[in-house]
């Protein structure tokens, strides 16, 4: 064969070598695929190991968190239960008391709350006011720059 019948064949046929390439590579990467595949499958395996473990760790915590909740309900009820005799016991005495001599002048109306803001503002009277819509919460030269305050 010649160099021109040879160069002929190959113009002809030139579509085969980048084939013969890529057949070269997929051979060669085969193994390597094969390797890979089966790697994922191990850790695919593995994580799926890890997620039902996780899985079950939030289940189990969901039930103990219920198992709290109620048994947290269920002692503040109790505690209720036995703090109402305690309240009625208490607010009953309040009511003996506002009715003798000495409770009807301790146990006022509600004139002795308005007495009690009387006295309030008495005792705060000699007090200066607080800055209102913030006058004084401003420097006193506003116009001069950060630096020279």
């Amino acid at each position: 064969m010649t160099w021109a019948a040879g160069f002929a064949l190959l113009r002809r046929f030139w579509w085969a070598v980048p084939m013969i390439g890529l057949l070269a590579g997929f051979l060669l990467t085969r193994d390597t695929l094969a390797d890979r595949t089966a790697t994922l499958k191990a850790e695919r395996a593995a994580w799926s190991a890890e997620i039902a473990k996780a899985e079950q760790l939030r289940t189990a915590a969901e039930t103990r968190f219920a198992v709290q909740q109620i048994t947290a309900l269920t002692t503040f009820a109790d505690r209720l239960a036995n703090r109402e005799p305690i309240i009625l016991r208490s607010t009953d005495t309040v009511r003996t008391y506002a009715q003798t001599a000495a409770g009807r002048a301790a146990c006022l109306p509600a004139d002795r709350v308005r007495g009690i803001d009387a006295l309030d503002a008495e005792l705060f009277a000699g007090d200066p006011p607080s800055a209102g819509r913030g006058e004084e919460a401003l420097h006193g030269n506003a116009g001069a720059p950060a630096a020279g305050r």
